[in-house]
């Protein structure tokens, strides 16, 4: 067959349907490739020429990266949570990269030994990271005081007689400081010389100082020591920021977001895809911002208090290349990633919304192949979620399992599969991703469907609703997930793998489905202290003011003092920690397990760093806890609804228009938008539009043409939203 006959063929099943004139042609996401391929053999964006080829080419998503599509054996991983704890040693080691909170050993730059003293220096990250939080030495963790390790929970172990050990750290600044104490020692035997700065790479350094004969078995029972850290990784671009600028780094703050360091890891890493941002980013800004927005929504937790929905913590090497980091941030999220013909990425985070659903109909299907059941070999009824947990020093660790034990005796055994999500470092987080890919994977309804290019849009959506009465009369108006498409022309244009979306799949109780937290075996310092875990973090507001409550597991010794201390976790709007205040809880009591300690006020509306320690009666402290994050919500109390709202659309653009309530605590509103009637699968088009009670407000939001719904949320100082009040629906043209 022709090329030419082949086109003609093509353009027929374009021309088959009237979809192609439906409210789709005004897509947001879309409309760039759609016109492109009505069009007459190319398109350009920017300076740039695209073909219909290379269109083609692009046309293909990313596999959803779940837990279990992680654990196929093609499918490249990053590194063992264990393998944090001891540096690389190799002569040209891999390069680390690392986000989020995690414990990193990197990799050995130099080891060397001179009279009684031993020297090294290691490779933590390729790049600048925002601070050094914890120090270990083999496995245990060490108080580093003016860089010198203390005894004080050391209990003799590197500080015995004459022994001492210093740490140094470097950030990873452009350039960056030598290390002078090594340069000192080192330098006239051009070991580590002043040339030895290690611009833009963050590194850690230690001088361990041999003891007298008599207190070297004290000093070093497991000889030299081995240093690792835990570590606060990349600054990365928060696109929702308009402060922060893509080409300047310097504005960029870290963040746990996995939106945002996906982002990062496409364009700015420099061991991840190196995508150009204006083409990858910029033209689906909007979406990039709604899905940052769902990571950061807050999910309530059984105790009390809440946590955020998806977050990312995790490192690699470049032995892996990049495809491990994503498939390891994909996971964290329940990610689904695309790639658009004309460059852009489009992100859809675990959250089901009907504006990103697109539908296919009879007309836009030309082949298809069902599967109503699922094969023995492919059948599980227990599924483990795995996560890396830190109150295990950085392990990996189950949570509760999923399963259905009347599938357990209809099959004669349990059939187990994992899910993997190695980034992920909160139990709660991966008990909700578990729950996900175990309502998937009970699917029976599979399969793939040979779509037209008239059906372009459902290729780029993850959710994708059936008009199909002549041909899928069973799966007519089922909503099917969207799991993998490629371009295959020879099949009509594309091939789509899907599954039928699951019920209830964002439904969450915590108070049912939370589970229990994964055990913690007694982990004990030098002084025979046991570390505190931590259960729950929650911020309580007091009459305007702020305290903060720590629920911790009893550690069954009524001789021990619990001790909580926090600080500002970005004190000068740089990124810089503040310092931490103890405050000491004696008369604290357990209860069913627990022990409830608070702190006194904590300032209002800030990110607090928490960590707890116990203090015996000799006044030694344990090892400080895991560090915890807490936003100091000080108003919890939601505004008034603002009222005379109104949404008109215009050419590109849309004007929102409310009137503020009559609340003293009124501090602003959010604006939302869809494209049918639902409040619930609405999309947040940020920032707040701040102003005064009972005032006349209203701001502009671009749109593509087409129809919506709008809606104006008030919030209060602390971002505490009101009741959503509908303003209609509106037309762009």
């Amino acid at each position: 067959m022709s090329f030419h006959h082949r086109m003609m063929l093509q353009r027929y099943g374009l021309g088959c349907t009237t979809s192609l004139y439906s409210e789709v042609l005004f897509d947001p996401i879309f409309t760039p490739i759609f016109t492109a391929v009505l069009g007459t053999g190319a398109f350009n964006i920017g300076v740039a020429s695209i073909s219909y080829a290379s269109i083609a080419s692009a046309i293909a998503t990313t596999a959803i990266s779940i837990g279990l599509q992680a654990l196929l054996a093609q499918a490249p991983k990053p590194p063992k949570p264990e393998d944090g704890r001891a540096p690389l040693n190799q002569a040209i080691p891999f390069r680390v990269y690392a986000v989020g909170r995690t414990r990193v050993a990197g990799a050995r730059m130099m080891w060397e030994a001179k009279g009684s003293k031993l020297y090294s220096v290691q490779a933590i990250a390729g790049h600048r990271i925002k601070s050094f939080n914890r120090f270990y030495l083999n496995d245990d963790e060490v108080t580093v005081v003016d860089n010198v390790v203390t005894p004080l929970t050391t209990g003799g172990r590197y500080g015995a007689g004459s022994a001492n050990v210093r740490l140094y750290t470097r950030l990873g600044a452009n350039p960056e400081t030598p290390y002078a104490e090594l340069v000192s020692e080192l330098g006239a035997d051009s070991i580590w010389t002043n040339d030895h700065r290690g611009d833009g790479q963050a590194s850690l350094a230690m001088r361990a100082q041999n003891a007298d004969a008599q207190d070297q078995q004290t000093a070093f029972p497991y000889g030299a020591p081995s240093p690792s850290v835990e570590i606060d990784g990349a600054y990365c671009w928060d696109f929702r920021d308009p402060t922060q600028s893509p080409t300047d780094p310097s504005t960029w703050t870290w963040t746990r977001n996995a939106a945002i360091i996906l982002a990062w890891h496409l364009c700015f890493n420099e061991f991840g895809f190196g995508l150009d941002y204006q083409k990858a980013l910029s033209p689906v800004i909007d979406l990039w911002k709604e899905e940052a927005d769902i990571c950061d929504e807050e999910v309530p937790l059984a105790g009390g208090g809440t946590e955020k929905r998806h977050e990312c913590n995790g490192w690699d090497t470049t032995e892996n290349g990049p495809k491990s980091g994503l498939n390891a941030i994909l996971a964290t999220c329940d990610g689904h990633l695309v790639a658009r013909g004309d460059g852009a990425r489009i992100l859809t985070v675990g959250k089901f919304r009907e504006s990103r659903t697109a539908m296919l109909t009879d007309a836009d299907i030309v082949g298809h192949n069902v599967q109503y059941g699922v094969l023995f070999e492919d059948e599980c009824n227990r599924l483990v979620p795995k996560f890396t947990y830190p109150a295990t020093n950085y392990t990996s660790c189950d949570t509760d399992f999923f399963e259905d034990p009347d599938a357990q005796i209809a099959a004669g055994r349990v059939l187990t599969m994992e899910g993997s999500y190695e980034w992920c470092h909160q139990w709660r987080q991966a008990r909700r991703l578990g729950k996900r890919d175990w309502l998937r994977q009970r699917q029976e309804v599979k399969g793939s469907l040979d779509v037209r290019l008239s059906g372009i849009n459902a290729v780029y959506a993850r959710w994708v609703r059936l008009e199909t009465p002549k041909r899928l009369p069973k799966l007519d108006g089922k909503l099917v997930e969207n799991r993998r498409s490629i371009v295959a022309l020879t099949k009509g244009g594309f091939t789509m793998d899907f599954i039928e979306h699951p019920e209830g799949i964002d439904d969450w109780n915590p108070a049912t489905e939370e589970g229990q937290q994964p055990p913690v075996p007694p982990a004990v310092n030098a002084s025979n202290i046991p570390t505190p875990v931590i259960n729950l973090i929650q911020a309580k507001a007091n009459g305007g003011s702020v305290y903060i409550r720590v629920v911790i597991i009893d550690p069954e010794d009524g001789s021990f003092t619990p001790v909580v201390r926090y600080r500002v976790a970005d004190a000068d709007g740089l990124g810089t920690p503040g310092a931490w205040v103890e405050q000491q809880n004696p008369s604290a009591e357990p209860s069913g397990g627990y022990i409830d300690l608070s702190t006194g006020n904590v300032p209002a509306d800030k990110v607090l760093d928490i960590q707890v320690a116990f203090i015996a009666s000799n006044r030694r402290y344990s090892t400080w806890s895991v560090t915890e994050t807490v936003t100091s919500t000080a108003d919890p109390t939601p505004p008034g609804a603002v009222t005379s709202p109104s949404a008109t659309g215009g050419v590109g653009q849309a004007t929102y228009n409310w009137a503020a309530p009559n609340s003293s605590n009124y501090a602003g509103a959010k604006v939302y938008w869809n494209t049918v009637n639902d409040f619930g699968t609405a999309s947040y088009f940020g920032p707040p539009e701040y102003g005064a009670p009972s005032s006349a407000d209203s701001t502009v939001r671009s749109f593509a043409a087409g129809t919506y719904f709008g809606w104006i949320v008030s919030i209060n100082r602390s971002g505490i939203e009101g009741s959503p009040v509908a303003t209609g629906s509106f037309t762009v043209s």
